[in-house]
């Protein structure tokens, strides 16, 4: 059969209002969109709270509202996990759109991810990173959901469906569900499988494939209109990436490559319906924004998948003060002075005092003297970081502090998020399918699943070559950079920086595998000093890879770091300046 094109529409819960309406702009099969992270789930819940009705994500049916017309034109069919934790709640607002609408598109939901109320049933659950069980959290868990593969998606498609709404499944279920549906594959396809799931990873994340968060965005045409990505995943489960014609951005071997990297744990990547070895996985630019995907091997899944846990944290309140000029090591002090005796009677979880940037040599302006400097506080009463006890003593340090101080309260008493990801056995999660007329159809996912055995060990950097003489200079004249979150642990990848002719990339990869060592990066990145850190090579890339563990704290949505997600590491890194041979900047 032809390939299927598959469109993504949506990153995240705010992408934007228009991503469904730019996705079918031109030709394709498939929509897909991916709404749901771990605070998400969370957020989510909040929302129902107050009105049982809600716990989807609303920004998905604005967006539904505005191109159902335009779905309808051009024939595509449309997968989502906006359900969230109501996803027939979703399913009943999409028929009522499509029904306003004129239309007849049949819309069903996949559910069996939400297990809550089932938490008993599964043992200690122990964490994911320290092992801890979840008996030890200390906080009430609000929502549960484990991760579902595309076999639901895969059903609801050969039942008949237009619409097919999910709660948490996998970000890469929803395109392999679609393809397994397409090509008629089945539980044991295991190659064409782990192609797709390589795919969707390239997708998922919308236009960060066409030039988005991309470290040589710089040379990206139409940088400020990017448009979103398209995989053509063939029978065999090779793939191309590409995007409209008519859309902003590109879509090169680099910007396919920074998507490979991002949010992974080494060269094998857990998904429930199969388990996908990256090892040897290989980028080729095909034509203008076209890059075909191959290489991807495939093996038996792990009988367990993903547990994202969520429970109330508390509040977290931060103020924002600056500095400005001369004195800044004696301005910071006097601060961290004032906010200890006005924290000294608080019953805190976290404070964290963080100095963000740097004044320039002689500036020429006063922004370019000033040094941000953020306090961001933690509790579980709110009224220990509310406005009386907490931002108020600190935004009246104008009298008493140090010369020049001004201040911006940046969040009061916020909501935290906190997050406990483990693992259940994917034989015990009722994965269905409900169909418009209420119908349930029980998915029958793979029955050959094998024990993960681990991430490859690491391979030791070799010898970069002989090079007579060298500068020092930032790593980024010579390397791209890409880094994600997994919970605490942050991943980055480096790739060279494109090259004039063959040899000089050649050499470019063979000095940046011996460069980028796990003792430099303990040397570059000062958080990192004691932290385990795990290294990879993706030769077929030529990229190195590597797994910070701990230095994003219990996760993006409780750690009170400014880059909460640790989405600027790799900037951080590139700008470091190290001894780069001459003849290859």
């Amino acid at each position: 059969m032809e390939a299927v094109r598959i469109a993504n529409c949506a990153g995240w819960l705010w992408d934007r209002f228009s991503g469904l309406r730019d996705a079918l702009e031109g030709p394709v099969d498939v929509v897909t969109g991916d709404y749901l992270a771990e605070p998400t789930l969370r957020q989510l819940a909040l929302e129902r709270g107050k009105d049982p009705s809600l716990g989807y994500a609303r920004s998905f049916l604005a967006q539904f509202t505005d191109a159902v017309d335009l779905l309808v034109e051009r024939r595509a069919k449309l997968v989502v996990d906006a359900g969230g934790l109501n996803p027939a709640g979703l399913a009943v607002e999409c028929r009522r759109v499509i029904a306003e609408a004129g239309h007849t598109l049949v819309v069903a939901h996949v559910e069996g991810d939400d297990v809550h109320g089932r938490l008993g049933e599964f043992g200690p659950l122990p964490h994911l990173d320290d092992g801890r069980p979840l008996a030890n959290w200390g906080h009430e868990p609000g929502t549960a959901n484990a991760y579902l593969g595309g076999w639901g998606i895969t059903a609801a498609l050969a039942a008949g469906a237009d619409v097919v709404v999910t709660g948490r499944v996998t970000d890469a279920s929803l395109t392999t569900g679609v393809a397994a549906w397409w090509h008629g594959w089945g539980p044991e396809d295991w190659d064409p499988l782990a192609g797709a799931v390589a795919a969707a990873h390239v997708i998922e994340c919308g236009p960060q494939a066409t030039g988005g968060n991309f470290s040589g965005f710089t040379s990206v045409p139409r940088v400020d209109d990017l448009g979103y990505p398209i995989a053509e995943i063939a029978a065999d489960g090779t793939a191309v990436i590409t995007k409209h014609d008519t859309a902003g951005g590109t879509v090169t071997t680099d910007t396919v490559i920074a998507q490979l990297l991002y949010e992974i744990q080494g060269p094998t990547y857990l998904n429930p319906d199969v388990t996908v070895d990256l090892t040897d996985v290989t980028v080729t630019q095909a034509g203008p924004d076209r890059v075909s995907l191959t290489g991807v091997r495939g093996t038996p899944p792990s009988p367990t998948t993903k547990l994202a846990v969520t429970a109330p944290g508390g509040f977290e309140s931060s103020v924002s003060f600056y500095a400005t000029g001369l004195d800044l090591e004696a301005k910071a002090a006097l601060l961290t002075t004032h906010v200890e005796r006005i924290t000294a009677g608080l019953d805190l979880s976290l404070l964290r005092i963080d100095r963000i940037g740097a004044p320039v040599q002689d500036p020429p302006d006063q922004w370019a003297a000033a040094q941000q400097i953020l306090v961001t506080a933690q509790a579980r009463d709110r009224s220990q970081v509310g406005a009386e006890r907490f931002i108020a003593p600190l935004t009246g340090l104008f009298l008493p502090g140090y010369p020049g101080l001004y201040v911006t309260p940046l969040k009061v008493a916020a909501p935290v998020v906190e997050y406990w990801p483990s693992l259940v056995p994917t034989e015990a999660l009722d994965h269905e399918v409900v169909l418009a007329d209420g119908s349930r159809l029980p998915v029958k996912d793979t029955p050959v699943r094998a024990d993960f055995a681990g991430q490859p060990a690491s391979v030791p950097a070799p010898v970069g070559g002989i090079f007579p003489t060298t500068m020092r200079a930032p790593l980024g004249y010579v390397a791209h950079g890409r880094c994600g979150d997994k919970g605490g642990n942050s991943n980055i990848g480096f790739w060279p920086v494109g090259a004039p002719d063959e040899d000089l990339a050649e050499r470019r990869w063979q000095w940046l595998r011996a460069a980028i060592s796990e003792q430099r990066i303990r040397n570059l990145y000062r958080e990192a000093a004691d932290a385990r850190i795990e290294r990879h090579e993706f030769p077929g890339l030529r990229a190195v890879h590597l797994v910070v563990h701990g230095v994003l704290g219990k996760g993006a949505s409780s750690n009170g770091r400014p880059d909460i997600a640790g989405k600027a590491i790799a900037e951080f890194l590139r700008a470091r300046y190290v001894e780069i041979p001459e003849e290859l900047l």
